[in-house]
């Protein structure tokens, strides 16, 4: 490079000459990178030699990338070897050795030939997605392969992610299809779609009819794709609390246990939890099985059964003042047992309830399995899971992506919370590890901010290598965005934690969260909002910039690389109102959002109605029309508060 020519245009134009050195330094850095870089899931062992075993060959590492591509249950079973066209000629061949544990694989790399081996097809699967990525690595750094020894397994047996498609976002089945190809990369043999009532049942299309529901053939088609990458495609219909969707309606409502606003632990709350003492809640539920379960093959049905902050308080009370909350909530969960056993399958529960009754833990059927979540970055895993093991009970592990009620991420909470839970899991003996991705509160985070938690959550469930976490932006650029400027992973990166700077206490929701949806609470009165201040907001929103500033060069290949962009420029435009509407509050001395003056009011107004307009063009791209209108009708209701409708 002529560096004196360099120097005219470092006179004239200093900020164009520094952002080319930016974009050249990251280009050097790449180059920089090593094989186990660009490995996630980490395998357990990797023996790397000096010598070089496969002679970089361009055409032949695409060729042979297109093959793996391509390999599945349903197309490689006849195959055991593949011999590519360069020369010299690269030798694939594959071998299952039953003397392997059932997921562990082995790749021998040697002079022109690779050798996978494991103890069944699903862990030959598996061996070929690393192989993938080292393949990857040759064909990004234009490099030889080195000989190596790759020995892997996973740390828990079942390594699932859940989606949440009740809270608004039913995503369409290109989007399914997309996921379930993320999950597949990195290992995962799990998959779960959060179900409250969009099912297509057909005696209850009251409930379904506009939220654009999982439909009988939908589901037929999902499974043999999730079956062709070794993925068990796992029923989830919530049971018992979460019935709200249901319990609107008239016809359903003689089953709520509170018919009127109970004081529950979330407040004044009603028509959420069913009545476990009325048959009829129990028919409901059996009715729904019979429909549901013969759609999967799966030896697993997660029942849910969390949050029933009704139960003893409506309906339920006389019974539960008799016998006990716990004993009530108990002999419910073991007559949804039983149903599910007479599908030959085995039920999942969620574990919260059962915790506030800890001595009747030893009294669930040991072919049930807890569901254990918790979703901070201090959740006591490591004191909770041992009462489920003492019991000789299977249990999993699920902690969260932290992106529901955040608007674009809660990185650093996700990814300790997400660490926690594998530790602790593994510590004690977890059979699996489900990470949840949930959309309370309108669904507002888009996909592209869910990538790194999900990332990190799926590579932990099979290695708990921490260092994932400093590789998560190169790593999505390389395999998720196929961006080689690495911008989209490091901006989303930065996004993700722009909520630290505003130095509030850790919650649920995040700050930008809290300002969009309490807009009509007091600020004094939260434990977060009462330390909101109009510095930190401002550093807030500069970091929003910032990281909005290093995705402007990006250049994602991905096919959905327009909509990635996009959605992402919407997440940080409604975070950085809610700053607007924060800092607007603070200046005013009651902090009010009606004493903000009304001209500031109409601009926000203007502002919001931007976002919305984006929201709902961005929203029917990745997603089925159903639970739009109810997901943008939350920002139209802010909207409508700073016009005093």
């Amino acid at each position: 490079m002529d560096f004196a020519y360099l120097c005219p245009m470092i006179l004239i134009n200093m900020k164009k000459y520094a952002l080319f050195l930016l974009v050249w330094m990251l280009g050097l850095s790449a180059a920089a990178r090593s094989l186990q870089e660009y490995l996630v899931p980490t395998p357990q062992r990797i023996d790397i030699q000096k010598n070089n075993a496969l002679e970089y060959d361009g055409y032949q590492f695409s060729q042979i990338c297109n093959y793996l591509a391509q390999f599945n249950r349903a197309t490689w079973e006849n195959t055991s070897s593949f011999i590519g066209t360069g020369s010299p000629v690269v030798k694939l061949s594959f071998h299952i050795d039953p003397m392997y544990p059932h997921q562990e694989y082995r790749i021998f790399v040697k002079k022109q030939t690779v050798n996978i081996m494991g103890g069944s097809q699903e862990a030959i699967y598996y061996g070929v997605q690393t192989l993938r990525q080292i393949l990857a690595y040759g064909l990004a750094e234009k490099s030889a392969i080195p000989e190596m020894e790759v020995k892997d397994y996973p740390a828990m047996e079942r390594r699932g992610l859940m989606l949440d498609i009740s809270r608004n976002k039913v995503p369409t089945m290109s989007t399914l299809y997309q996921m379930i190809d993320f999950l597949t990369a990195l290992k995962i043999n799990e998959f779960q779609l959060y179900t409250e009532h969009t099912f297509a049942y057909t005696q209850h299309e009251t409930v379904w009819r506009d939220f654009s529901p999982i439909t009988p053939e939908e589901i037929a088609a999902l499974q043999k794709y999730c079956n062709d990458r070794f993925i068990d495609l796992v029923p989830n219909q919530n049971s018992f609390g979460h019935f709200e969707n249901w319990l609107r309606y008239d016809e359903y409502v003689e089953l709520a246990d509170c018919v009127e606003d109970c004081k529950t632990i979330w407040g004044p709350y009603s028509k959420s939890s069913l009545d476990p003492t009325n048959p009829k809640s129990f028919d409901l539920v059996k009715g729904l099985y019979a429909e549901l379960l013969p759609n999967f093959n799966s030896d697993y049905f997660n029942i849910g059964c969390d949050e029933t902050v009704e139960l003893g308080l409506g309906r339920s009370k006389k019974m539960c003042d008799s016998l006990g909350v716990g004993r009530v909530y108990l002999n419910y969960l073991l007559k949804l047992n039983e149903e599910v056993r007479k599908y030959g399958k085995i039920a999942q529960f969620w574990g919260d309830i059962i915790l506030n009754h800890e001595e009747l833990i030893p009294e669930l059927p040991k072919d049930m399995i807890p569901m254990v979540w918790g979703y901070d970055s201090k959740f006591r895993f490591d004191t909770i899971l041992p009462k489920f093991q003492r019991a000789g009970l299977d249990f999993y592990v699920c902690p969260g992506t932290s992106t529901w009620r955040s608007v674009i991420g809660k990185n650093n909470i996700a990814f300790a919370n997400l660490r926690n839970a594998a530790v602790y899991g593994q510590e004690n003996n977890a059979k699996g590890m489900l990470v949840t991705n949930w959309g309370d509160h309108g669904h507002w985070q888009p996909l592209s901010v869910c990538y790194a938690p999900m990332m990190v959550g799926c590579s932990y469930a099979w290695n708990c290598d921490t260092s994932v976490v400093g590789r998560a932006a190169f790593l999505l650029s390389e395999y998720v965005f196929q961006d080689t400027t690495q911008r989209v992973g490091l901006a989303l990166m930065r996004l993700g934690n722009a909520y630290e700077k505003a130095k509030i206490s850790e919650g649920n929701a995040n700050v930008f969260h809290l300002l969009l949806t309490r807009y009509a609470w007091t600020m004094k009165g939260n434990y977060q909002t009462k330390d909101l201040t109009i510095t930190n907001l401002r550093n807030t929103e500069a970091e929003i910039d910032a990281a909005l500033e290093v995705l402007k060069d990006a250049n994602p290949q991905c096919a959905d690389a327009d909509i990635v962009i996009a959605e992402i420029e919407q997440a940080a435009a409604l975070a950085k109102h809610a700053v607007h509407l924060g800092i607007e509050r603070l200046q005013v001395k009651s902090r009010q959002t009606l004493d903000i003056s009304h001209e500031k009011r109409k601009k926000l107004a203007h502002e919001l109605q931007k976002i919305i307009d984006n929201h709902k063009k961005l929203w029917i791209i990745r997603n089925r029309p159903g639970g739009l209108q109810e997901s943008a009708g939350r920002m139209q209701n802010l909207h409508d508060y700073y016009l005093g409708k």
